[in-house]
């Protein structure tokens, strides 16, 4: 299917048609599982990412714009799904051991339900999210993704140079953290 079918699909689906929406959502299932996949390499959990991405995507269909390509806005849906199941299972996660009394939070490095994520580069965002929550997204498209920072600005709905600036503070506050610094 080309970019512009998948368009033409979304607008429908938009627009009240169940059957473009069936369509759409099958025609883009394997492009938001590898955006999960970037994310969360486990397969388990990719796929539970995956479905929770396409459930936004057509219950919110609706928010996407028309303006730029419906696969650019879906890879955010996509994105931010992965980083909401992350933070799900960082938060489930549970000591194995108890010894020693000690019940504080797992180091999620250890833990296996969360075991084959990105969890250096996901900490990092984490932690830029909390003071600076407008760098994090443009940083992921770029630097995970490869988005063109045009797409990004259109996607985001900022100026071009905004979009550079916010990566360029982003990845001088993600250079740290990454080193572990």
């Amino acid at each position: 299917m080309t970019p512009d079918d998948i368009d033409d699909l979304a607008r429908r689906a938009r627009e009240g048609d169940r059957a473009a929406l069936e369509t759409l959502l099958e025609a883009v299932r394997p492009r938001a599982l590898n955006v999960c996949r970037g994310v969360l390499p486990y397969s388990g959990d990719a796929e539970d990412a995956c479905q929770e991405a396409l459930l936004n995507v057509a219950t919110k269909i609706g928010t996407w714009n028309g303006r730029g390509r419906f696969t650019t806005w879906m890879h955010v849906v996509a994105l931010n799904s992965a980083r909401t199941t992350y933070r799900k299972l960082k938060n489930q996660a549970v000591p194995t051991d108890f010894e020693g009394g000690q019940h504080d939070r797992p180091d999620p490095r250890t833990t296996s339900v969360i075991a084959g994520t990105r969890l250096d580069l996901l900490d990092a965002m984490e932690t830029i999210e909390k003071e600076h929550p407008q760098y994090v997204e443009p940083l992921l498209l770029r630097d995970v993704y490869g988005m063109a920072y045009e797409d990004i600005a259109q996607l985001i709905d900022v100026p071009l140079g905004t979009v550079k600036a916010q990566i360029h503070h982003g990845r001088k506050l993600a250079r740290p953290l990454l080193r572990g610094e």
